[in-house]
């Protein structure tokens, strides 16, 4: 359907240029992740930001793994018309994450923004750093309350009991210890491990990460032996962090990223695992394997210098 609501030009890499992430590298050629500065939090009952339905808004990519946690808690809470949601286009040309209208994505209905960036300009005017997604908004301050991924999820999770589905609970008390320590490790070595080892600039900086990568996914993969998630019966903030990985795994990383020691279908505790979560609507019905190759193969150069998005792999995640 069209809608008269504006939304960005096409992709013109020859125009507008690659997008460059705006982050260090290490010393040793290590990726160096970009910090995010907009670190606000939603607290239940008071604060800068309450928890109130209908004041919150999603800017999402179903592309990006961090996004993708938001929008997996944000469906299994069932808070769809608690706190509202748009996709971006998942390529980007040099000007960052665009609204236009195609499959799976659409324009931004609420602020009429044509570029991410926009969101980010009428928070800090002049701002000139990386434009990341998640980003939670806010209608009644009419900016950004946090783009740091890893706060987003938790307070989706924990602050909106009010208005979520009964029963759920990602992020329970009395487990909040283990899973803190779990998501730890599991973000340096794996969810941010991949990364590390498709843009490390040395041979040294990418043995490093993808031997840690790969212990890290024995580890699950003993884990994962005797338990159906990662903390026995109980699914937690730790199985969706961990997921949004896994799912991008045979699909992207081992190719795109050169994580390729094995494949998750070689580790079949943890493709049992994968395929188990799939089949629940919050993770399965939000993935979008287009989305994912479009973006990785289509808006990294340096590793896909002609953007060729393979055809590959042909994955049954609906095996039993």
């Amino acid at each position: 359907m069209t809608t008269t609501t504006p939304v960005a030009s096409p992709v013109d890499f020859d125009a507008f240029g690659d997008y460059t992430v705006k982050a260090p590298t290490g010393p040793d050629g290590a990726f160096v992740r970009p910090l995010s500065p907009f670190r606000g939090r939603i607290t239940a009952g008071g604060g800068d930001f309450p928890a109130e339905p209908g004041r919150y808004h999603l800017y999402v990519s179903l592309a990006c793994p961090w996004a993708h946690r938001s929008v997996i808690v944000r469906a299994l809470l069932g808070l769809e018309d608690v706190v509202t949601m748009s996709v971006v286009d998942p390529v980007r040309d040099g000007r960052g994450w665009a609204f236009r209208e195609g499959p799976g994505h659409g324009p931004d209905e609420l602020n009429g923004f044509t570029l991410l960036r926009e969101a980010y300009e009428a928070t800090e005017p002049g701002y000139d750093g990386h434009v990341s997604v998640p980003v939670l908004w806010d209608r009644v301050t009419r900016g950004i309350v946090s783009n740091n991924f890893p706060d987003i999820s938790i307070d989706l999770g924990t602050q909106f009991s009010e208005w979520a589905r009964p029963g759920v609970d990602l992020y329970p008390a009395d487990l909040r210890p283990e899973i803190d320590a779990l998501n730890e490790r599991v973000y340096a070595t794996v969810n941010n491990g991949v990364y590390r080892c498709g843009f490390a600039e040395s041979q040294k900086a990418y043995d490093a990460a993808v031997t840690t990568l790969f212990a890290t996914l024995a580890d699950l993969e003993e884990r994962l032996a005797d338990r159906r998630y990662l903390f026995g019966d109980r699914l937690t903030e730790a199985d969706v962090r961990l997921w949004v990985t896994l799912a991008r795994f045979d699909a992207v990383y081992v190719t795109h990223f050169k994580a390729n020691i094995r494949r998750l279908v070689d580790h079949p505790n943890l493709w049992r695992y994968a395929r188990d979560l799939y089949r629940i609507p919050a993770f399965g019905g939000t993935t979008d394997f287009g989305h994912i190759k479009r973006h990785y193969y289509g808006t990294h150069p340096r590793l896909n210098p002609l953007r060729i998005v393979p055809a590959g792999p042909e994955v049954d995640w609906d095996a039993p």
